[in-house]
């Protein structure tokens, strides 16, 4: 494969990162944008730091110069970005886009954090294809990450532009990392894992280094499509204790919940729905001979790792990760250990005694 010149946006963020990683060590010419214009130190010197503000067309047309082979947006969201590249289409070969597989509705209109409905949680198709309906755009993450893609794709004449429609991504340098949730547990000596919907929830995952592989790929071949992100498994949340427990070198005890969480504070988890949300990967198979470069299990030891450093130096989970407080906190405290107590209590749970 012949390689080029390549400008990553947002390349200090979670997924920046890992692409500018890929990317260099496929031979490709990176400039790596970002807001404070650092470095990672996994980048190899040939890497060209430059600070850009992502909402300054003025920045991001300097950062695109004379032209370059392919951008790759890490942290495109709404109408406005997509305008922004479109508006230098001429000096672009072709672009790779960070989508959501939020955008995602069922075929009832319910989609991504709707479990509340009163005609229930949504229900997707098992495996979920890219043709799937999505939510209209709008406002919120999914409405705007559809009106991003929507954009992009009618001008794929111009600038023909992958979207990846990424799942859980999970990995080292995330800010809302959903894997804190079994961490914390262990190192706090927690005996037991309260579980809803008997622990069969299934959010699948994509690992930070698996999503830059499919950047990288569609760098290669250029094309206007969307395509679905996703690790080669799909593990069900109870796997995931089970898993972060076994790095960790703790037991906890499962205690498995029919049907919903029993309590706003108890057995939801950042995994927990009500249905299977699991991706359809055939597509990047085929189009891009997408292989995964890892798996859940064997890329895990690395992010407890990171996430038991950090909760280390700051034990307070909140500042370590206010992004993840920010997402999570106003609608369920992730660590409510009495009122699990209280629950575990009601029930005569021996390990609430």
């Amino acid at each position: 494969m012949t390689t080029g010149s390549a400008c990553v946006i947002g390349a200090t963020g979670q997924i920046g990162r890992a692409a500018v990683r890929a990317l260099a060590a496929d031979g490709w010419r990176v400039r790596a944008a970002s807001r404070g214009g650092g470095r990672d130190e996994s980048w190899p010197a040939s890497v060209v730091g430059v600070a850009v503000d992502r909402d300054d067309d003025a920045a991001l047309a300097e950062l695109i110069g004379d032209g370059c082979d392919v951008v790759l947006d890490c942290v495109a969201y709404g109408r406005a970005h997509a305008r922004q590249l479109l508006g230098l289409a001429d000096r672009i070969g072709s672009a790779v886009v960070v989508s959501t597989g939020a955008v995602y509705e069922d075929d009832q209109g319910r989609g991504f954090g709707t479990q509340d409905r009163p005609d229930g949680a949504p229900r997707y198709p098992v495996p979920l294809p890219e043709s799937q309906r999505t939510v209209p755009p709008g406002d919120g993450y999914g409405g705007r990450k559809v009106a991003l893609e929507r954009e992009l794709l009618a001008a794929g004449d111009r600038l023909p532009t992958t979207l990846l429609r990424a799942g859980a991504i999970h990995g080292p340098h995330c800010r809302t990392p959903r894997e804190l949730y079994f961490v914390k547990r262990a190192l706090d000596g927690r005996p037991v894992r309260i579980l809803a919907y008997g622990g069969r929830s299934r959010f699948h995952p994509v690992h930070v280094d698996n999503l830059a592989e499919l950047m990288r790929l569609a760098a290669h071949r250029p094309g206007s499509r969307v395509l679905n992100a996703g690790d080669p498994q799909a593990p069900t949340v109870a796997d995931i204790s089970a898993a972060v427990d076994a790095v960790l070198e703790v037991r906890g005890e499962l205690v498995l919940v029919d049907g919903e969480p029993p309590h706003p504070h108890v057995g939801s988890t950042p995994w927990s729905l009500a249905h299977p949300l699991v991706y359809d990967m055939s597509a990047a198979e085929r189009e891009l001979g997408y292989r995964p470069v890892t798996g859940y299990p064997e890329s895990l030891p690395a992010t407890v790792a990171w996430l038991a450093d950090r909760l280390a130096a700051a034990p307070d989970w909140r500042t370590t990760f206010p992004d993840m407080a920010a997402a999570y906190d106003p609608m369920t405290d992730l660590f409510d250990y009495a009122a699990e107590d209280a629950w575990l209590r009601s029930g005569g749970h021996p390990l609430a005694s």
